[in-house]
């Protein structure tokens, strides 16, 4: 089984939406969060004067289905986040309305490894695709020796780990996971990757047939499913995701009138995948059948949550 993992929070002034902070056992980063609001007391800190990386979060006008965000970083952040609180008109960001900053509890951390870590964040932030970058451009920084690139890695990892315990999803892989098989065949590794059965959604009247897969907790359309070409049910939310999925290229002209995905892409529900595929609301629970028994997506789910209980009363 995949092993747990151990993240203390705790709310600075009591309240769930002031300032937080947020570490990992036997890791030497330090999360410390809050709202634009409560600024004045977030950079009285001891944590803002010490080098470190930040992010600047906020929403992103054109586009609301993924927030903007600025990932900087300094020797000083607190006067950095000082200089970013200023109007545009005054060389500040107007944009954000969350802070979140990481740095060393051992302080071990230096200019070059921020600029390294920095470097790393940007990539992958533009490689996952969940967030509007507001940095102009990404400066690759290689003057760091093999041995604190591997520390920065490492790190980087303990940043992706905790953000989304904290709200924070753009770092988040929206890549599928290896299968099971795959996980079990690695030397050494017993990891279990808990993965659904495959599942259909077929819309005959109109040629399109795609398939999905749960898997930690998100469902993908897996590569080569087909979709409709245009969103054309009621205005709703679900519509500038399909506007955003096809400017991305995740799905794109199959040559048949149809969209097809270029990859496999995790969606936070079945139905926000089924909305996808259909170019309107649908309710994903039902759309979605096994392909093996054409069982439901949801029959199958409160199939398991019936032989879950049913083992806890056999147990006790």
């Amino acid at each position: 089984m995949t092993q747990g993992r151990s993240i203390r929070l705790f709310l600075v002034d009591g309240t769930p939406h002031g300032l937080l902070t947020a570490e990992i056992m036997n890791w030497t980063g330090h999360v410390l969060t809050g709202p634009r609001g409560k600024l004045s007391e977030l950079v009285q800190r001891p944590e803002c004067g010490r080098t470190g990386v930040y992010f600047l979060v906020g929403p992103d006008a054109e586009n609301s289905a993924r927030p903007q965000v600025y990932i900087g970083e300094s020797d000083d952040v607190g006067k950095r986040l000082k200089q970013h609180n200023r109007t545009e008109e005054q060389g500040g960001k107007d944009f954000w309305e969350k802070v979140c900053l990481i740095t060393s509890k051992d302080q071990n951390l230096t200019k070059a490894h921020v600029k390294y870590l920095e470097s790393l964040l940007i990539q992958q932030a533009q490689k996952v695709g969940r967030c509007t970058l507001n940095n102009n451009t990404r400066h690759d920084y290689i003057g760091l020796p093999e041995a604190d690139q591997a520390d920065m890695a490492f790190f980087l990892e303990q940043i992706r780990t905790v953000l989304p315990v904290l709200g924070f999803e753009f770092l988040r892989d929206a890549s599928r996971p290896p299968s099971r098989d795959t996980v079990e065949g690695l030397a050494g590794d017993t990891s279990e990757v808990r993965e659904s059965p495959r599942f259909r959604m077929t819309l005959p009247k109109h040629g399109i047939t795609a398939y999905g897969q749960e898997t930690e907790g998100e469902f993908f359309v897996l590569e080569g499913s087909q979709a409709r070409s245009a969103w054309v049910g009621p205005a709703h939310g679900y519509q500038r995701l399909h506007q955003q999925l096809c400017e991305e290229g995740v799905v794109a002209e199959g040559g048949d009138g149809l969209l097809r995905f270029t990859r496999d892409y995790a969606f936070s529900s079945p139905s926000a995948a089924a909305a996808m595929v259909s170019g309107r609301t649908a309710n994903g629970r039902a759309e979605w059948k096994r392909e093996d028994t054409g069982q439901s997506y949801g029959e199958w789910q409160d199939e398991l949550v019936s032989e879950a209980a049913g083992a806890d009363a056999d147990e006790s």
